[in-house]
């Protein structure tokens, strides 16, 4: 009877330590470190420190279902960490109810050294950019108060919310910087490239790739500039109209004229990865992109004057071998350790 009683009170008493646990703030930091290589940050931390608890709260948001209308399309439905966080195979995003978007979903690598997001600059800032796919009727078709009451009804938020931030509190504030304390530590920096630019581990270019990045750097680095390979400047490229969307890209931000067919010049890194290409995804692959340059840009009329050949057509002359070369200085911009990387993975 003696043992009964013992074993009883103590499972009482672990019943009651577990009931009564306290789930607390846990401001662990997480270090953020800019590579030797790259320009100065973007973001700022001050507004939003890094933390474990923020930095998994902001993993576990961006693989939610709950973040969409049918509690299935999760960030991560349209980037996958394979493909440098694209939507691999797809021309346009896809998103609740068969809603097919109207872009190419866009990388995530690199956000923390960018000030404006989306392919028309959308977003300025990264704590807002995720707004944007979660109300489109077309992608997550969800509202914020929404989103906010179903993560207020899941216990486990609750005490997830309590650990990342210091007042505890579910609200669309928290959520956006959970997010963003995720996307913020999704850098990619250790491509052979980036090795090579940092004398690394004795990493040395072939022939080919060496003439690709010299000819890159004649022809192509105006615009994709610095070791982010993207000036995050907004340029018409020479792009027939899609007839089927007629995106006018920035144009449809502040309707400048000076805007039409203008969008965000992308980042080449893991490039080889991210494809289909273009806005619009029409390219299937780099050659094909190359191609487009050499021959395919149209006169429609806002083009950008850099791709202006002295005969008065538009586009970046090339021939087969420095088309080659440049896709095989392209593919040293793979970073297969970012995109095997299990911090940004769901399992």
């Amino acid at each position: 009877m003696k043992k009964i009683f013992i074993l009883c009170t103590f499972l009482i008493f672990i019943s009651c330590s577990k009931t009564n646990s306290v789930v607390a703030y846990e401001a662990i930091p997480i270090n953020f470190e800019t590579p030797s290589n790259f320009p100065p940050i973007q973001y700022n931390l001050e507004n939003n420190p890094i933390t474990q608890a923020g930095f998994d709260l902001g993993k576990k948001l961006f693989y939610e279902g709950k973040l969409s209308a049918n509690n299935s399309i999760p960030c991560a439905f349209c980037h996958e960490q394979a493909f440098a966080f694209t939507h691999h195979g797809h021309t346009l995003s896809h998103g609740v109810n068969g809603g097919i978007g109207l872009r190419n979903a866009q990388p995530i690598q690199n956000m923390a050294f960018q000030s404006e997001f989306m392919w028309d600059g959308a977003a300025t800032h990264l704590d807002l950019q995720p707004v944007i796919p979660i109300t489109s009727e077309l992608e997550m078709g969800e509202t914020l108060g929404n989103v906010i009451q179903k993560l207020k009804d899941d216990t486990a938020y609750q005490n997830d919310f309590i650990r990342a931030f210091e007042d505890g509190e579910i609200n669309t504030e928290n959520m956006l910087k959970a997010l963003s304390q995720f996307m913020i530590m999704m850098v990619t920096s250790n491509s052979k490239y980036d090795k090579y630019k940092r004398n690394e581990s004795n990493v040395q270019f072939t022939q080919i790739e060496t003439d690709g990045m010299n000819l890159f750097n004649n022809k192509c680095a105006t615009c994709h500039a610095t070791d982010l390979f993207t000036d995050q400047t907004y340029r018409n490229n020479g792009l027939p109209i899609n007839p089927m969307l007629n995106d006018k890209g920035r144009y449809s931000i502040f309707e400048n004229p000076n805007d039409l067919y203008k969008f965000k010049v992308p980042s080449l890194r893991n490039i080889e990865k991210t494809y289909p290409y273009m806005h619009d995804g029409r390219l299937a692959t780099l050659e094909a992109v190359l191609n487009f340059y050499d021959s395919g840009a149209v006169d429609n009329g806002n083009v950008d004057p850099l791709l202006l050949r002295p005969d008065g057509s538009y586009g970046i002359s090339l021939t087969a071998y420095e088309k080659e070369s440049i896709i095989a200085f392209l593919k040293t911009l793979t970073d297969n350790e970012f995109l095997q990387d299990e911090r940004f993975s769901e399992y």
